[in-house]
């Protein structure tokens, strides 16, 4: 089976003092839910960004769907980004004017196929039916981001990117979205997951360890981790 995400000695510096990663090389298999771990700083979030075209790396090459993401120019790095990647970061980022339907939505139009029904079936997916009508400042925390859930499902994308989507949330709506990641890995879909906390990680298929940029256990299942 030929990686679905294939990174190879990827390096991403800024301003050319900062590395953020250091020859980054990384293989995620179709239907993998695989974990990033590290302290603050190891490059986390910037390896996602790299996945995502959020950013392009220094050097290196990267390949996503059998897409050489750098020959892309940024209008079709942006579609391959909505045709093949959901995002769910921290912060929800959520319109504060629309309602979490129109938020979910959001994501249809600027995929220019914005459809009310199959926004209301991601709803409904993270459970959230009866709240589709609400701000987001009538929903709580939890609930908005089961919203961004539903906003990186909508367009039915192949690979999940998340940055500790569980980091603001109380124990009980931790339990709820690890759910709903979990019948995600179930259904096929390919998470990444970016965590500090030893209890999320250690639910997925693998851990991927940074530390000052550089991948220290590419090939590390949760259960070995312990």
């Amino acid at each position: 089976m030929a990686p679905l995400i294939e990174l190879k000695d990827v390096t991403k510096d800024y301003n050319g003092k900062v590395r953020a990663l250091d020859r980054a090389s990384l293989e995620i298999y179709p239907g993998e839910w695989v974990a990033v771990t590290g302290a603050s700083g190891s490059g986390k979030t910037t390896l996602l960004n790299m996945i995502a075209i959020l950013d392009r790396p220094t050097s290196g090459s990267l390949r996503v769907d059998g897409v050489d993401l750098l020959s892309l120019t940024e209008r079709e790095g942006a579609r391959f980004r909505r045709e093949k990647v959901g995002l769910v970061f921290q912060q929800f980022h959520l319109i504060p004017y629309l309602t979490a339907l129109e938020n979910v939505m959001l994501a249809q139009y600027f995929h220019s196929m914005a459809d009310r029904d199959e926004a209301a079936q991601a709803l409904a997916q993270v459970g959230l039916r009866e709240r589709s009508h609400h701000l987001p400042s009538e929903l709580s925390g939890g609930e908005q981001q089961r919203v961004c859930i539903a906003r990186a499902l909508v367009n039915q994308p192949r690979i999940i990117l998340a940055d500790e989507p569980t980091g603001n949330l109380d124990g009980e709506n931790e339990e709820i979205i690890m759910g709903i990641f979990r019948k995600l890995r179930g259904a096929g879909h390919t998470l990444l997951l970016v965590t500090h906390d030893p209890k999320i990680s250690g639910q997925s298929d693998r851990i991927i360890e940074l530390e000052h940029g550089k991948i220290l256990s590419p090939c590390c299942s949760a259960g070995q981790r312990g």
